[in-house]
């Protein structure tokens, strides 16, 4: 694929994510057209991988639509994320140098700064938030030493973030917490308190959002 066309995949990836392109709705290859500015066989391209990520379903003849969400879907996500996210998590907190711990450190304070302001209401930093959520929960397993399990992760991250975008799952206080502490037994190297502590944070991010879903 061409610059061209991973710039245009990125940006209808994120549109995904991020709900400009609605869960169950139509993909018409004359509205991408207009929308993103590429050619037909550009964007059939696209949306093969994105099929094959799993963010756009091929309905055979009738064409495409953006993924459906559900509650169960959300729970499978969520399972996978866990065994991902701890599997590099514990390798990372192996493998990791000062590097590696000056990256979470400054990652998780561009995250704390965030969630004090989500924490006072401040919708209008919602994507910036995800954004270094984002951006945290990669540094921490940024040292695991492979880049297909982080390729993975992130596909399953974005998957998550769905679901987060649709229904601003910010949990204030706790999750800035439970942030925290991941911080400290990475930073600790204690591999068994941080694997712990990430799923009870993914776990409790889900139920907060399972009470919201409709």
């Amino acid at each position: 694929m061409s610059k061209l066309g991973d710039d245009i995949y990125r940006a209808m990836r994120h549109d995904i994510v991020f709900g400009k392109l609605e869960a169950q709705s139509k993909i018409r290859l004359s509205n991408l057209k207009e929308t993103y500015g590429a050619s037909v066989p550009t964007l059939r391209e696209i949306l093969n991988r994105l099929v094959s990520e799993g963010f756009v379903l091929a309905e055979g003849q009738r064409g495409h639509i953006v993924t459906p969400m559900s509650a169960e879907g959300l729970r499978e996500i969520a399972d996978l994320r866990i065994l991902l996210e701890s599997s590099a998590l514990e390798k990372s907190i192996q493998r990791g140098d000062l590097n590696w711990e000056e990256r979470i450190i400054s990652a998780h304070y561009r995250l704390a700064q965030m969630e004090k302001q989500m924490q006072a209401g401040d919708d209008a930093v919602r994507e910036a938030w995800k954004k270094y959520d984002w951006e945290y929960h990669q540094a921490l397993i940024s040292a695991c030493g492979s880049s297909e399990l982080l390729s993975l992760h992130g596909i399953t991250f974005d998957k998550y973030l769905r679901y987060q975008m649709r229904l601003l799952t910010f949990r204030g206080e706790v999750a800035a917490d439970e942030h925290k502490l991941m911080r400290d037994a990475a930073l600790d190297r204690d591999a068994k308190t941080a694997v712990a502590l990430l799923r009870a944070h993914i776990l409790g991010g889900v139920e907060h959002s399972l009470q919201l879903f409709r």
